[in-house]
């Protein structure tokens, strides 16, 4: 018993290391993606002074903390996204690993978990999906369906066909007021959570992304024409239904066979 609560904590942090080093890619994925930059050559650099950012500063979570938040050249605040996005990730990753354990499904998600933090900030810095992105989603999730079977491949078709196919429907009624892209994530979302819980997430999502769409409005934060990004309430839809959707499920329909 000991010796399996060492391997627990054990993979624990070694999943939570691995997370907060992948939300560090992450954020060069936020920052460069959106300008058209590569995000695998090029050194990372301080986005005021331009200097190049040494090795040693470059640890997730640890460096942003050891330099107070601040570039080490020119003392320009570090966007709080940075930190805040690594921990985001660790996060994720931890509660995965600790739901799922250590298995090829596991693999399967913490790949959708990364995907939707890097899409989410994007939409919510530039009201955009790339494509980019969405097509990653879609040749990862069709193929580990082979691989790892939580999801039957009819299951994945089903989920991102009536996923991808109910919001695209919003958006030709609404004319627009639902994007493209949402569409293009919803067809990934559904294809990794597979049919039921792909709908389950999508409408999760759908009723916060609505119920805090009332707030703005009511509170004036925002105007009836103002945009309003929804790839993160796909994103936390979805992982809710990833955690979750069972057991919504079974609460509303009774036990699912």
């Amino acid at each position: 018993m000991a010796g399996s609560n060492q391997f627990l904590v054990f993979g624990a942090i070694v999943v939570s290391a691995l997370g907060l080093c992948i939300g560090s890619f992450i954020n060069v994925v936020i920052y460069r993606l959106p300008r058209g930059e590569s995000i695998v050559t090029g050194r990372s650099h301080c986005t005021l002074c331009g200097k190049t950012i040494a090795w040693y500063d470059l640890f997730p979570l640890g460096s942003y903390l050891l330099l107070g938040g601040r570039c080490r050249h020119c003392g320009a605040p570090i966007s709080w996204r940075y930190p805040l996005v690594e921990c985001l990730n660790a996060g994720l990753f931890l509660a995965l690993y600790l739901h799922l354990g250590i298995s090829a499904v596991v693999v399967k998600y913490l790949f959708l978990a990364a995907l939707l933090v890097a899409v989410s900030f994007i939409d919510l810095e530039y009201f955009l999906i790339p494509n980019s992105l969405v097509l990653a989603g879609v040749i990862f999730g069709a193929g580990v369906t082979f691989f790892v079977h939580d999801v039957s491949l009819w299951s994945a078709l089903l989920g991102a066909v009536s996923c991808s196919g109910f919001l695209l429907l919003v958006s030709l009624v609404s004319r627009g007021g639902m994007g493209l892209g949402d569409v293009k994530l919803a067809l990934v979302t559904g294809l990794f959570l597979g049919w039921p819980l792909g709908p389950v997430g999508l409408l999760i999502g759908i009723c916060i992304g609505g119920l805090l769409g009332i707030v703005l409005l009511v509170t004036g934060i925002k105007g009836r024409k103002d945009p309003i990004p929804f790839g993160p309430f796909i994103a936390l839809g979805t992982m809710i239904a990833l955690f979750w959707g069972r057991a919504i499920l079974n609460l509303i329909l009774g036990p699912l066979t």
